[in-house]
């Protein structure tokens, strides 16, 4: 009777956990990666695959982009590649159950679509299964907000936690670095007419 209880306990124990473990992944993979957005958008995929954003992470590797690291105060041999204060901006979903390392989540190295438009987890099935009646009636911004989709052309903020005055490489360490949001809606990616109704 005790080996029996015993079996019934541990067995409890097991399914409870395994059931936590899944529980907790299921949140994090809300962030489904640029090559699943690809599928639908590939105009887009290919215009912001040959941006700067799309491989921002190898800029964190040692001795790529030396000389503007030193202007900018930093240690030109040093890898920030795990560096959190960095990650935050050049990955997606950092700190907020995407990107976790280059090891376990390499799908979401880089900025991509994600870091702008909220992650995909969120929107991408229900995209997926209004596809046929948005494509032939097309669809509302409002529509798209609310399945959780961000519309960054709408507001500068979310741009402005990477390119405001907290980053590194600002206009104080070179004009370059001047972010005008205009200006950078456009070089980002080239956007392609969307068919929502506003």
């Amino acid at each position: 009777m005790l080996k029996k209880t015993l079996i019934v306990v541990v067995s409890v124990i097991f399914t409870m956990t395994f059931s936590l473990m899944l529980l907790s992944n299921a949140e994090a993979v809300k962030y489904v990666g640029a090559k699943k957005c690809k599928a639908c958008h590939l105009k887009q995929y290919k215009s912001w695959k040959k941006t700067s954003m799309s491989n921002s992470f190898e800029n964190l590797k040692a001795g790529v982009k030396a000389d503007e690291k030193t202007k900018a105060g930093l240690d030109p041999a040093k890898d920030y590649t795990t560096d959190a204060g960095c990650l935050k901006c050049h990955t997606t979903g950092y700190g907020q159950g995407g990107f976790t390392s280059i090891e376990e989540t390499p799908k979401l190295a880089g900025v991509q679509c994600e870091s702008c438009h909220g992650p995909g987890g969120e929107y991408k099935t229900v995209m997926k299964k209004n596809k046929k009646a948005w494509k032939e009636n097309g669809y509302t911004s409002e529509e798209l907000k609310a399945i959780g989709l961000i519309i960054p052309s709408e507001d500068e903020k979310g741009c402005m936690v990477c390119h405001g005055k907290d980053s590194p490489f600002n206009e104080t360490v070179d004009a370059k670095y001047k972010f005008n949001f205009k200006e950078r809606l456009e070089k980002t990616h080239k956007h392609f007419p969307l068919k929502y109704k506003k």
